[in-house]
């Protein structure tokens, strides 16, 4: 009987070990973490964070990922304002007229733009991509995505998002008799064009003819 008693304890051992692992939560991997967008300027060797809401400054660090003190160095010297896009661990200043910190953890966008902490677009954008040669953009949102195009009409369309696994993702939609697809993954993508640095890769396929390009999430995505 005592033999039979923990045969039947060991079977059920699998079983609750099942159980403990599915009733485990998800890791929050931006847990204690804030995206905010802002401009970068140098002041006394250091590099400085200034949000485009809000006076409070803060002295910019990397984390072991990522590398926007370099990248910030190496940008084009054209005209126009050092804008980012970034997500990190904010530590605010005990006084007012003192500078706070941040580490970087993830760098969506840096790009020369005066104008970009205005953009009306940015906050209802899922996901922003663009190419060169010839020139093209997507812009996806809650209600579409509109697909601007060299020498070719502006198409506003609906879609259909489908996961393929580690980050990766495509947008597809079927117009006049034409399969539209942008396909992104997670990776450091340089603009060829401009020098702006995006966390996103890009190929845009219209009828299986292949243009690519470099992408970031827009305010309404929070990965």
């Amino acid at each position: 009987m005592r033999a039979a008693r923990s045969l039947v304890l060991v079977t059920l051992l699998p079983v609750f070990a099942g159980c403990q692992l599915l009733s485990s939560k998800p890791v929050d991997s931006t847990a204690g973490l804030t995206r905010l967008q802002g401009e970068l300027v140098s002041d006394s060797g250091k590099l400085i964070f200034q949000p485009c809401v809000g006076q409070q400054r803060y002295v910019v660090s990397d984390s072991a990922t990522t590398t926007l003190v370099q990248d910030a160095t190496d940008m084009p010297n054209t005209p126009g304002k050092l804008f980012a896009d970034i997500r990190g661990r904010f530590v605010s200043a005990k006084s007012a007229d003192a500078e706070g910190e941040v580490t970087v953890q993830q760098l969506y966008r840096l790009e020369r733009n005066s104008t970009a902490c205005k953009d009306p677009n940015f906050k209802l954008q899922t996901v922003h991509a663009s190419g060169n040669g010839p020139a093209w953009e997507v812009q996806a949102g809650g209600k579409g995505l509109i697909l601007e195009r060299e020498g070719q009409p502006n198409l506003a369309l609906p879609y259909v998002e489908e996961q393929a696994g580690d980050g990766r993702f495509s947008l597809s939609t079927e117009a006049n008799n034409q399969r539209i697809e942008l396909w992104v993954a997670p990776q450091r993508c340089t603009d060829s064009a401009n020098g702006s640095v995006q966390h996103l890769v890009a190929e845009l396929r219209v009828n299986g003819q292949v243009q690519r390009g470099c992408g970031y999430f827009g305010g309404a995505r929070n990965d």
